[in-house]
């Protein structure tokens, strides 16, 4: 199928159900059943699909249940999704009553240096500690 701006994409019906890994060049859109790893660019799940397995994606709408750990770049979690996983991302969005039980990474590039120079806190003239002279704009 394609989408309005020309993208191809695949749809797995409500009544499909899928034993085994799922791999798809183009978007993926899921309503039915998966059991077994989810490998595509884009995917949006529909409120009543449930994946059992990992799922690798560019980008992730989820509104279904997901058993098995998230890693994506963008990953949006509607209000109907229940995801039990670790999930691994770099721009999170979880609407109001969505569910994630799991750990949370942030993807990094690179990794925070902390062995700089050491942190003085406490001076007067440190512009972070608010003292009895300061003033709030």
């Amino acid at each position: 199928m394609r989408n309005n701006s020309g993208h191809t994409f695949s749809v797995i019906a409500s009544d499909v159900e899928i034993v085994g890994n799922l791999s798809a060049r183009v978007d993926l859109h899921i309503d039915g059943k998966v059991q077994g790893d989810v490998t595509c660019g884009n995917l949006v799940q529909g409120e009543g699909s449930i994946i059992a397995g990992k799922v690798t994606a560019e980008s992730a709408k989820l509104s279904g249940h997901v058993e098995g750990s998230i890693e994506a770049n963008d990953l949006v979690i509607e209000s109907s999704a229940r995801v039990k996983g670790d999930v691994i991302y770099s721009n999170l969005t979880i609407a109001p009553g969505g569910q994630i039980e799991g750990k949370f990474s942030h993807k990094s590039t690179t990794k925070p240096s902390i062995s700089g120079s050491p942190v003085n806190v406490g001076k007067d003239n440190d512009p972070f500690i608010l003292t009895t002279d300061a003033k709030i704009a």
